[in-house]
């Protein structure tokens, strides 16, 4: 009896979750749409600069015919290509570099003014100079967008490496472990949550990486579009690759939070 009342509890609560989330859904989409319908009848009444700020009609229009024709496509894919190198590299390299100096406090303290000049420095800067370093192409663009998510990465797992409880540690070497078996038994499980998240950060990081890096260097992309547009004048151009940046960038952390929410499951 008290199981089949607990099994009832249960479904409720999720039930009660699951509405929830509907409902925030449906919101989120209503202000979406809200924001879209606002936009058009302010363009279609000249409420606003059309030239500049175009509206959704026309917007749309100019993706369908780029899908149409094909070549958006091949920009697409070139930026979100460039987007997921930097991504998986930028959180792999940045969570290497964290379990590094984690592990040699000496290592730690000397790079560590080194991390914060580096994080202040404004990545924009350094686009040149990978231009130079490893020509006008796919391998600059992927260090620019490196530049900006290693060291976040670095920066955010390594802080939570150092707030792991400290009993923890002190119990596993009351039992004689040694600095292999804190980190793999205590440091590592408990900051996985972070590093997880910190994937949630890397998605919007390496876009910023990217796009910048396709400013300054690219000849195919999201970004070259965005500064054709302004070259030619084509407003609607501009806005429209925006509206894609953030389509594909939305996508891509839904997907990041789908993985999270599975092995965040898994580990229960």
């Amino acid at each position: 009896m008290r199981d089949d009342w607990m099994r009832q509890l249960h479904q409720s609560h999720i039930q009660q979750v699951a509405r929830w989330r509907h409902k925030v859904l449906a919101v989120q989409l209503s202000m979406l749409v809200f924001m879209f319908l606002l936009w058009e009848l302010a363009g279609r009444l000249r409420w606003i600069d059309v030239l500049l700020f175009s509206y959704p009609s026309k917007i749309f229009n100019q993706i369908w015919k780029d899908i149409v024709s094909g070549e958006l496509w091949a920009h697409v894919g070139v930026t979100v290509g460039e987007t997921a190198v930097g991504f998986l590299l930028g959180t792999l390299v940045g969570t290497l570099l964290a379990v590094l100096i984690w592990w040699s406090p000496f290592l730690s303290k000397v790079l560590d003014p080194y991390m914060v000049v580096f994080n202040s420095m404004p990545k924009v800067a350094l686009g040149p100079i990978f231009i130079v370093m490893f020509g006008a192409g796919f391998t600059a663009i992927v260090m620019t967008t490196l530049s900006i998510t290693v060291i976040i990465t670095t920066l955010v797992v390594y802080n939570s490496f150092n707030e792991v409880d400290q009993n923890y540690i002190k119990v596993i070497r009351t039992f004689g472990g040694d600095r292999s078996e804190i980190f793999t038994k205590v440091v590592l499980p408990a900051s996985f949550p972070a590093i997880v998240s910190t994937l949630k950060v890397n998605v919007g990081m390496a876009w910023v990486g990217v796009i910048v890096g396709e400013f300054l260097v690219a000849k195919q992309g999201l970004g070259y579009l965005i500064i054709y547009g302004f070259q030619v004048f084509n407003f609607t151009l501009v806005l429209s690759s925006l509206l894609i940046i953030a389509a594909v960038a939305t996508a891509m952390y839904q997907l990041v939070v789908y993985v999270e929410r599975k092995l965040l499951a898994g580990r229960r």
